[in-house]
C-alpha cells in the first residue's frame, strides 16, 4: 500500500497540473511500516530531462542523487517515485516498465485535470503490481 499525507498528495497533484501537457516527475519520501506500507510525508520535485517530455520522464542521475541525499539528511527514506501522464493512460506504460530500476519501490502515476487521479504500482524487478493508495488526513 502507498499511504500519502494530505500535503504530499496535494503536492503531487499541484506539480502534475503545473506541468501542463508535459510529464512531471519526482521522488516520494517517508518510511516503511512493518507490513510494507510505504508512508509518504514529503515529495521532492525533479526536473524532467527526457528528450520527449510529453510522453516520457527521466530524472537526471546527479539530481536524483542530490534529492536522495536531501531526503536521507531529513531522516527519511526514498519509498518511491511519481510522474504524470497528462494524456493518459492511468497505468504504467511499456516505457515505464522498461526504465523501472528500483524493485520493491512504489511508482505513482498522476493524471491531472478536473478529476485528478493518482494510482500506484510496486515494481517487482520484472513487472508492476498494482497497490492500494490511501490518503492520510494528517
Amino acid at each position: 500500500m502507498l499511504s500519502l499525507s494530505r500535503a504530499a498528495y496535494d503536492e503531487v497533484l499541484t506539480h502534475a497540473e503545473a506541468g501542463g501537457a508535459e510529464e512531471v516527475c519526482g521522488v516520494l519520501a517517508g518510511d516503511r511500516t512493518a507490513d510494507g506500507t510505504a508512508r509518504v510525508d514529503a515529495v521532492q520535485r525533479a526536473a524532467n530531462v527526457a528528450d520527449n517530455p510529453r510522453t516520457r520522464y527521466r530524472i537526471d542521475p546527479e539530481e536524483q542523487l542530490a534529492i536522495i541525499e536531501t531526503i536521507e539528511d531529513a531522516g527519511r527514506e526514498v519509498v518511491g517515485f511519481y510522474h504524470s501522464h497528462p494524456a493518459g493512460p492511468p497505468v504504467p506504460s511499456d516505457t515505464d516498465a522498461e526504465r523501472a530500476a528500483w524493485p520493491g519501490y512504489s511508482y505513482a502515476i498522476c493524471l491531472p485535470g478536473e478529476r485528478p487521479y493518482l494510482g500506484s504500482w510496486r515494481w517487482t524487478g520484472e513487472t508492476f503490481e498494482r497497490e492500494a493508495v490511501a490518503l492520510r488526513p494528517e
